[in-house]
């Protein structure tokens, strides 16, 4: 392939991605596309985040808190205190220690906890039994009048205002219903069924109490009312916002986070348990490296087989050691009759008869004193001996 040729073919590739790249730009079209990543973390650590921000764009200062350590710094003199926070711990004291700064001239908003127990004359919830409100379920109320039964919007619930010709709609659980049986309410809100919210006054301030606080979280304060009855409820005052968040333990952090090296460090944990684990004895002493006496190995011998065969089987051992020499001393001496053989054996080893019956006559299977034992196998050794 020639010069000429190479040119011609890059001439002609340039040519074609010219062309390609015109036709793409004309018919490219731009366009915008918004990828939703989900709540931030802020609003995810905070269910109350959007709240707070709706309050602030109003001119309010507000501020949120997990506890009411902090309380007793507060001016209850146009100060909002929002309890949305689970009060199963609160104690006493604490109680106390709420309605003292309500009664100085504080507002004070929270959330009935506990149902009425008729029998107990009580419920779980001490602030609400303090305040002398009650709850109950709205399934054990009876029906509405039937003028109210044309209400358009019964799962809503209602605040009406003076000079207002049109109430205020909230989205509160209808679940529940607020009673007071003391008639110390001022102010209350209801839906077709049901009272969600009572307002009273107390002392210098006033204690609402709602049903729930539900429609004050980020996915709700936007529907109906809600934003607006917020705001109505905590005007001209600072607010404090206590509410309990769940933070992850240090352990769900690991593991969420390290499980391989926790993994690691419970393996090591359980290799080094074994390793210091109490034996089921004293550690042994390593034997001495010199070597043992032919006599020590010997005895030891002995004292195995004794233990474990008895000594019947060491003295018949020793008999016919005795009787296996006799019979290589003296030719035909397995042909001799017991009396014959006994004298055969005087003879060689020059000790009389009578020792050689004692030593080579059959023994009951009994177990021998230690004396008699050791004479009966010095008989025997002496007659191997001699032999």
């Amino acid at each position: 392939m020639n010069r000429r040729t190479l040119w011609l073919l890059g001439a002609l590739l340039l040519a074609l991605l010219g062309a390609l790249s015109i036709y793409l730009y004309f018919k490219a079209t731009p366009y915008q596309e918004v990828v939703d990543h989900g709540p931030s973390p802020a609003a995810q650590a905070n269910p109350y985040l959007a709240a707070e921000m709706f309050l602030r764009e109003r001119g309010l200062s507000v501020n949120h808190a997990e506890t009411l350590a902090g309380l007793a710094d507060i001016d209850p003199r146009g100060h909002t205190l929002l309890l949305f926070g689970e009060r199963a711990r609160m104690t006493p004291r604490q109680i106390d220690q709420v309605l003292n700064w309500s009664r100085a001239g504080g507002r004070l908003v929270f959330v009935a906890e506990s149902l009425w127990d008729e029998k107990a004359k009580q419920s779980d919830d001490l602030l609400l039994d303090r305040v002398q409100l009650h709850q109950s379920l709205s399934q054990d109320l009876k029906d509405p009048p039937k003028d109210l039964e044309k209400d358009r919007y019964p799962k809503l619930t209602k605040l009406y205002l003076e000079d207002e010709d049109a109430p205020a709609y909230a989205g509160f659980d209808t679940d529940f219903h607020l009673d007071d049986p003391k008639n110390l309410a001022q102010a209350w809100a209801n839906s077709a069924k049901a009272t969600h919210m009572m307002q009273l006054a107390y002392g210098l301030g006033t204690i609402t109490v709602v049903t729930d606080a539900e429609l004050w979280k980020t996915a709700d304060i936007g529907k109906y009312d809600n934003a607006w009855l917020l705001w109505y409820l905590t005007a001209d005052t600072d607010i404090t916002l206590i509410y309990n968040t769940e933070h992850d333990g240090l352990w769900t952090l690991l593991w969420r986070y390290f499980p391989q090296a926790i993994v690691a460090l419970f393996a090591l944990i359980g290799l080094w348990l074994w390793q210091v684990a109490v034996r089921h004895g004293p550690v042994q002493a390593p034997a001495p490296s010199g070597r043992r006496q032919l006599q020590e190995h010997l005895r030891a011998s002995a004292d195995f087989l004794l233990r474990h065969n008895g000594q019947h089987s060491l003295l018949q051992a020793l008999q016919q050691d005795v009787l296996r020499r006799a019979r290589r001393r003296h030719p035909g001496f397995d042909q001799l009759n017991v009396a014959e053989q006994w004298l055969v054996l005087s003879r060689l080893t020059r000790q009389p008869t009578r020792a050689i019956s004692q030593a080579l006559s059959p023994r009951a299977n009994q177990r021998l004193s230690s004396a008699e034992f050791t004479r009966q196998v010095a008989h025997l050794q002496t007659l191997r001996n001699a032999l």
